[in-house]
């Protein structure tokens, strides 16, 4: 037994997992707090891992394959929304006491959230000029691939259907912008389902995916009230009403935006 035990600690290095938690302050809160936020950050990488398999599948025109690894990644996603819940046990008085020593810490910093962000597709000009100057290599590596969503756009137009030939060809760098005749590929997928079964399934299975990245903005939001009010964020950030013009960002525009006309 203590040799399966020692293997375990061995492979996923647990003992070096464990050190890494380091309160800075006695505050009762701290701890929790750094742990939720390792679990995040590591649960961003697996989000991640999953949708770029999926956009991988993609490229190849294996859309079950795709959709699987779609279903993985919401179901990741569904823990990180309930990692809040864990976070939302925190009185305001609790956070307060440590707050002072995260000086300019700040979650708008970590680097597998914005590399999250820009795999789905939200590029934004200020945000990747950053990335590409002075960001980790993992954004810089992720800026040289098309978006989820291009690849999705690459594969309709594979299937034939007439995506508009200057989004194809659009720098990786440019953040995709919301366009009618976008829309009405996915007007067109979604009146005749039977006919579109794949594109369909596509459809779903990536509106999930945007879907609950918008109850965890939602989520972070409710918590961030409750935690400060209306007081600034730590980094700079303005708190809840950054979080609150963040939230009515939508990924894959179109797929949302389609539904009116239908």
């Amino acid at each position: 037994m203590t040799r399966t035990v020692d293997e375990y600690v061995s492979y996923a290095h647990m003992d070096e997992l464990h050190q890494l938690q380091r309160p800075r302050s006695q505050a009762r809160g701290e701890l929790n707090f750094i742990l939720l936020s390792h679990v995040k950050e590591l649960l961003f990488r697996a989000v991640t891992d999953d949708l770029d398999a999926a956009r991988e599948e993609l490229q190849r025109d294996d859309v079950a394959a795709a959709c699987v690894a779609l279903a993985r990644a919401t179901r990741t996603q569904r823990v990180l929304v309930a990692c809040w819940e864990s976070m939302n046990g925190m009185s305001v008085d609790e956070f307060v006491a440590f707050r002072h020593v995260l000086n300019d810490a700040s979650g708008v910093q970590s680097f597998a959230y914005r590399n999250l962000e820009f795999l789905l597709g939200n590029r934004p000009q200020r945000q990747v000029e950053e990335a590409r100057t002075s960001g980790h290599p993992w954004l810089r590596a992720e800026l040289a691939k098309p978006s989820l969503y291009d690849v999705t756009l690459g594969y309709l137009a594979r299937q034939g259907f007439p995506v508009p030939e200057e989004i194809l060809e659009r720098p990786t760098t440019r953040q995709h912008e919301a366009d009618p005749r976008v829309e009405d590929v996915w007007l067109e997928i979604y009146r005749h389902p039977d006919r579109h079964r794949r594109a369909h399934r596509l459809a779903e299975c990536l509106l999930e995916v945007a879907y609950q990245f918008s109850c965890w903005r939602a989520t972070h939001l409710l918590v961030v009230e409750r935690m400060l009010g209306g007081k600034s964020g730590t980094a700079g950030t303005d708190g809840a009403a950054w979080l609150r013009a963040i939230n009515e960002h939508r990924f894959f525009p179109e797929l949302w935006t389609f539904r009116t006309r239908l």
